[in-house]
């Protein structure tokens, strides 16, 4: 975290007048089915994380700093206990422009199973399985406005490392992670320049939005470190150029969501894309409930399938929305691996709230492999469930 202070130092100095406060914390059960895989995992494990929120603006409102962080205690596995600016930027706006500059996160994509032009903030993965947190990301950017569409460039001046559970933790290798001795492609390492620039625009009832990355690899390969008393495995991290399109259209009951790229990477030069529908059911039989359903086909071009999690797969799922006050929703899914009928997982998701300040989530994923080169035969033995306790301030 102190090596992200330098990129937030150059923020105006203002008088703050008015600071809103907010955020949440949480305490997690998670409870695995079977026994684990390594004699130093647990099939029990307690956390909790507390994300601390602020927020300012000054200047007659066109100027603001925000703020959000983020610290988890664990009590397994210590690489998961960490903490991370997950926001930090100031913000200036015009009447058809805005820059920013700071630490910040920012998401890209439509799809619900995978979001492929997602790239810009590093995967925070010992937060959860399904790579939906991600770290802050030290960034300048300026916005256009402009009735034909949103314009956006960033520039990405220094690389957050991908996170990883260690030999205590679940959902990990067989070899342990170094994360201390990464391997970059670049010269500059995690100094190396990044930038990207994307553009967005509503026509009717379809968002379409366009995006370019040129920089690091947020997602790396791994080397064999044998020199050692122990292996290990050395993520490394190539340059990447990547190309991409993200499409939502409503069309009356019918969502159509469309993720697609192209990438250049090392001696690779390939396509991936997820495509599908979500069609909805409002009041179910007459009564108060919607019912959604869900199907999205995943594909990805390349031939090394080792660190590929989503090659040719389908997603089929619902989402039961109650239209209570207390906005209960269930999500529920199962992704099968069309080359293997014996690769699938699945995946549930509830949450409600209590009352104004506290709400609970459930949530359980469930793992069937028995193909060792699939990545997903690592979590065969780490289904689970997790209870979680939300408090918001």
């Amino acid at each position: 975290m102190k090596r992200l202070l330098p990129f937030i130092a150059f923020l105006p100095t203002v008088v703050f007048a008015d600071i809103e406060y907010s955020g949440n914390a949480a305490v997690e059960q998670r409870y695995f089915f079977q026994d684990a895989l390594y004699p130093q995992q647990e099939r029990a494990n307690l956390s909790g994380y507390f994300a601390p929120q602020a927020y300012t603006s000054f200047n007659d409102g066109s100027d603001s700093i925000e703020f959000k962080g983020f610290y988890r205690i664990d009590q397994q596995d210590e690489e998961r206990t960490h903490g991370d600016i997950r926001e930090f930027k100031w913000t200036h706006s015009g009447d058809e422009w805005e820059v920013q500059a700071g630490i910040g996160k920012v998401f890209w994509g439509q799809a619900e199973s995978l979001h492929l032009v997602d790239i810009i903030n590093q995967t925070d993965a010992i937060e959860a399985i399904d790579g939906e947190d991600k770290l802050g990301q030290p960034m300048a950017t300026f916005s256009l406005f402009k009735d034909w569409g949103n314009t956006t460039v960033f520039v990405l001046p220094y690389f957050r490392e991908r996170t990883f559970s260690g030999e205590d933790g679940r959902f990990r290798a067989a070899l342990p992670v170094d994360t201390d001795n990464p391997i970059f492609e670049s010269q500059d390492e995690e100094k190396n320049l990044d930038w990207a620039l994307r553009w967005q625009h509503t026509l009717g009832d379809w968002e379409v939005g366009l995006s370019y990355f040129d920089g690091t690899s947020r997602e790396p390969d791994f080397v064999l470190n044998s020199e050692t008393s122990e292996p290990s495995l050395r993520p490394f991290y190539p340059q990447l150029q990547q190309a991409g399109i993200d499409v939502l259209a409503l069309l009356g009951d019918w969502i159509v969501k469309f993720e697609g790229i192209q990438r250049k990477v090392l001696d690779q030069d390939y396509t991936a894309f997820v495509g599908g529908f979500e069609y909805s059911f409002i009041g179910l039989f007459d009564s108060v409930y919607d019912i959604n359903w869900l199907m999205e086909y995943q594909y990805d071009g390349r031939e090394d399938i080792t660190n590929v999690i989503s090659q040719n797969d389908l997603m089929l799922g619902t989402r039961l929305v109650f239209n209570d006050i207390d906005g209960t929703e269930i999500l529920a899914g199962v992704v099968q691996d069309l080359d293997y009928s014996n690769v699938r997982s699945g995946f549930i998701e509830a949450s409600s709230r209590i009352n104004d300040h506290w709400k609970w989530r459930v949530d359980a994923w469930m793992f069937s492999s028995d193909e060792p080169a699939e990545p997903s035969f690592m979590l065969r033995r780490d289904d689970y469930v997790q209870l979680s306790l939300e408090y918001y301030f």
